[in-house]
């Protein structure tokens, strides 16, 4: 009898939490504490800049930030926004 051998991708699995809107201050506190150095404000209301492997990408309300089990951060976008990033 021949067993089957399931292999799975190795996913970098980690964590990860949404930039909260503008007005929830208690969530920007968590958010800033997690981020760390790897974070700077922008001048737009709610907007996050985050150091991801590809470089400074912008995050904003609604987005997924995502810190892998490798130690970098990823900016994961929800749809049906319009933005681009320079």
């Amino acid at each position: 009898m021949m067993s089957a051998q399931h292999t799975s991708p190795a996913f970098d699995h980690g964590a990860a939490l949404r930039v909260p809107p503008p007005h929830d201050t208690r969530s920007w506190h968590k958010l800033w504490a997690w981020l760390g150095d790897d974070a700077q404000a922008m001048t737009e209301a709610g907007a996050v800049q985050v150091c991801t492997p590809d470089g400074w990408t912008i995050a904003q309300p609604g987005d997924w930030i995502v810190l892998s089990v490798s130690g970098d951060f990823h900016v994961a976008r929800t749809g049906g926004r319009r933005f681009w990033d320079a």
